[in-house]
């Protein structure tokens, strides 16, 4: 844990990673606040200290959420949904500027590894929701926070927790890495300055 941060906000803590990165921090004792637009998607013994109910293109809701906080981790998505999209850019924003008004400085954001491939060989389907997390990316360059831009590969839902994986700058094509292990690795960025200001890729090695 982190001497200098004890409080996260986490956004998109319903979601597939966010609901295996939400107990990860707080097995790791932070306290853990979770800005969501229903609380029954959290589980029962979600463990988490504060839940907000509100939404993240609402500006007094990410306000609210970021009392009292330390550092934000977001992991924002649409699941299945490739269509057209500005949510997660829109919703950063908010965040960002919710964070600058109070001095808050750590941030970690998850996008995708299309980010790190040549975009005109990026697949159609997901094309909209790369340009989204395009426009995510450059509200957190531009933020003049301490960022951390993670772009995994595959995630998968089945593979398990090993705290062993891989961290690049390099294009991932095709390999794969946990949810639990993506989690892993957001709440291992708020105890260290190593990946501020850089755009990292992650895979695990699964048998």
């Amino acid at each position: 844990m982190s001497d200098s941060i004890k409080n996260v906000a986490i956004f998109g803590a319903t979601g597939m990673t966010g609901l295996a990165t939400l107990p990860l921090a707080r097995a790791a004792g932070y306290n853990v606040t979770v800005l969501v637009r229903d609380p029954s998607k959290l589980p029962a013994d979600h463990k988490a200290s504060r839940v907000v109910v509100g939404d993240v293109l609402k500006k007094e809701d990410v306000k609210k959420t970021m009392e009292g906080q330390d550092a934000a981790i977001i992991i924002l998505g649409t699941r299945n949904d490739l269509s057209p999209t500005t949510m997660m850019s829109e919703g950063t924003k908010n965040i960002i500027e919710a964070m600058r008004a109070r001095g808050i400085r750590k941030v970690v954001g998850c996008m995708s590894a299309f980010l790190l491939w040549d975009r005109a060989k990026v697949p159609p389907r997901v094309l909209a929701v790369t340009e989204d997390h395009d426009r995510m990316f450059t509200v957190l360059k531009t933020s003049g926070l301490d960022y951390v831009a993670v772009m995994p590969p595959h995630i998968a839902d089945e593979l398990p927790l090993t705290e062993r994986y891989t961290v690049t700058g390099e294009m991932l094509r095709g390999k794969p890495i946990s949810k639990h292990d993506l989690g892993h690795f957001f709440v291992r960025c708020l105890s260290t300055s190593e990946w501020d200001g850089k755009a990292v890729g992650l895979f695990g090695e699964y048998k």
